[in-house]
């Protein structure tokens, strides 16, 4: 055998020693399978964030609206902020108080009730400029409460994000309750 033949086997042996070695294949696979694996945990971990969020919202308004529907807020002249306050004594977690956003209307009937997302506008620093209402209205309004957060959301592996605000990373989240106010006596 010539010294030319002998390379090429040589090759051959080392290539067919490098695939049956099985050494470092448990890290090869694992590192196939690790960014899909993290950017389903990234994922999992953002829509529960989401959605407990969401849910602690919904109970914040809740509590927040009784003030309304009993007269409370009627007959202590409840201003804006000071419902607001009074909103923001209910969150425990999560919110920051400054970024809630409260429109608190009177409908003239229940089908002109107004339950659905706003439309945000932005100013040129990215801050909302939308002015909310509040009157909490007589006995017997229908009154429809609606608070509103712009949730911040993070881009995740694979272009997997929550965000439904243009050209922001936060997705806008809201709860809001009608109801009629009770019959109440003004002090």
């Amino acid at each position: 055998m010539t010294a030319t033949h002998a390379v090429p086997t040589t090759r051959r042996r080392r290539w067919r020693a490098f695939f049956a070695d099985r050494k470092g294949a448990t890290a090869v696979e694992f590192a196939l399978i690790a960014p899909a694996f993290i950017a389903l945990l990234v994922a999992i971990i953002q829509t529960f964030l989401v959605f407990f969020a969401q849910q602690l919202l919904e109970q914040v308004v809740n509590q927040s609206s009784r003030a309304i529907l009993t007269g409370q807020a009627q007959a202590q002249g409840m201003t804006q902020a000071q419902f607001a306050s009074a909103v923001c004594s209910n969150v425990v977690i999560l919110f920051d108080c400054s970024g809630l956003m409260i429109d608190v209307q009177v409908a003239n009937s229940w089908s002109s009730t107004n339950t659905a997302l706003p439309s945000l506008t932005y100013d040129g620093n990215g801050k909302v400029t939308n002015v909310w209402q509040f009157n909490p209205g007589n006995q017997g309004d229908i009154v429809v409460v609606r608070v509103m957060y712009l949730w911040p959301v993070f881009l995740g592996p694979l272009g997997f994000t929550l965000a439904n605000q243009p050209n922001s990373n936060s997705r806008l989240i809201m709860s809001s309750t009608a109801f009629m106010n009770e019959a109440f006596v003004n002090s």
